[in-house]
């Protein structure tokens, strides 16, 4: 087995082992040296956003100082749900490693699949409405008149 996975997994066991959060943990590997690492902490923060994966991008990205990560490489102890999925592609990591797959997730009792489809036709799962439409486009506009902007 990869020792980075080696890591993740025992990040995984030792955060569902103290009751803080289900069997998930995370590794992010710059140039061979571990950048940060964490496992999941939702009953531990009451925080639905604290997956193994975004806990670690946070630390990868304070540690380094930028949001881009793209030198980096994420081992995690399972294949990332789209909430994690989505902070992977925003902060520009290239490659994932997952050791258990969507199937193991679902076997345990971690069914991703319902939101996958949610992602494909949010308005089935949510009651989105339009408010305050106008203003908020002038924010874009404000955006894009300053000098001072970062795209990211």
């Amino acid at each position: 087995m990869n020792h980075w996975m080696s890591i993740a997994l025992m990040e995984a066991a030792e955060g569902m082992d103290r009751g803080e959060g289900g069997p998930f943990g995370a590794v992010i590997v710059k140039d061979g040296e571990v950048i940060a690492r964490a496992h999941n902490e939702v009953l531990k923060t009451n925080d639905p956003t604290a997956h193994a994966e975004i806990l670690a991008i946070r630390k990868a990205s304070e540690a380094l100082g930028t949001f881009d990560l793209s030198g980096c490489v994420l081992y995690a102890s399972c294949y990332p749900c789209p909430m994690c999925m989505g902070a992977i592609l925003w902060a520009r990591i290239p490659t994932v490693c997952y050791g258990a797959s969507m199937e193991d997730a679902a076997a345990g009792g971690f069914d991703d699949a319902h939101f996958y489809a949610m992602i494909r036709n949010p308005h089935t799962a949510l009651d989105l409405r339009p408010a305050g439409t106008e203003k908020a486009k002038k924010l874009f506009e404000r955006w894009l008149a300053k000098e001072d902007r970062r795209l990211y």
